[in-house]
């Protein structure tokens, strides 16, 4: 444990949130030391451990064969800080028939309508929740702070607070205007928001060391000659 003096956080990281509303415009930032921006987010508390919830990204699943491979090479520099956990759900492909964008009409009147493939992430939202709900019963640090724009958690924010009455905090990965308002209703005992300048500050090295295996930085993640700073991430 820290000795500090400072309070204590545990981190909970909502990770297809974080990419959509945040990381997917930027893939210079992609490269994301998650317990150094938690660091510099939460600089009042001493951030124990940060658990990040994703799911595989399956082979063939997508339009990108090297997203496996990038994902597994991420998840291994997130390991190697020795402050992160991976919890995996899963992802769930369908098809569904579903009206043709922009809406077309047919000559019957109709919209028409196309066969497409929808992929969802099922799983994380649950353990993320479940996650939190274990830590704060065993009283494992003064202040449980999660990270997503996902109205569906104010439930496990509401039991925290009113149930088992501890401190809970919140990340948002969209500023300010387009932050769930149901969550800003909760009124956290913290809240933060990522800023490009703390995505942009907050990278691994291009390389990393796991154990005798050396990470690189996926060439499509490079760093870019100017960053996001000005744009920011607000459009996600």
């Amino acid at each position: 444990m820290p000795s500090s003096g400072r309070p204590t956080a545990i981190v909970y990281v909502d990770g297809l949130n974080l990419y959509r509303r945040c990381l997917e415009r930027y893939p210079e930032t992609k490269w994301l030391d998650l317990p150094a921006l938690m660091d510099r987010l939460l600089p009042a508390h001493d951030v124990l451990h940060v658990h990040y919830f994703t799911a595989r990204i399956r082979a063939g699943a997508g339009d990108d064969p090297q997203g496996p491979i990038r994902q597994q090479t991420y998840i291994r520099a997130l390991e190697s800080t020795g402050r992160v956990t991976p919890h995996y759900g899963t992802y769930r492909i369908d098809k569904r028939t579903m009206p043709k964008h922009p809406a077309e009409l047919g000559d019957d009147g109709k919209l028409v309508r196309v066969t497409v493939r929808k992929t969802e992430e099922k799983g994380s939202d649950v353990n993320l929740a479940v996650r939190m709900l274990v830590d704060a019963h065993r009283n494992a640090a003064s202040l449980y702070c999660m990270l997503t724009n996902d109205s569906d958690q104010v439930t496990t924010v509401r039991t925290l607070q009113e149930e088992v009455g501890v401190a809970v905090g919140w990340i948002s990965p969209l500023p300010t205007l387009r932050q769930s308002k149901d969550l800003q209703k909760t009124n956290p005992s913290v809240v933060a928001c990522v800023t490009a300048e703390a995505l942009v500050e907050s990278q691994f090295p291009d390389e990393v060391q796991f154990g005798r295996q050396m990470l690189h930085r996926p060439s499509s993640w490079r760093r870019q000659t100017e960053g996001p700073a000005e744009a920011g991430p607000s459009n996600r």
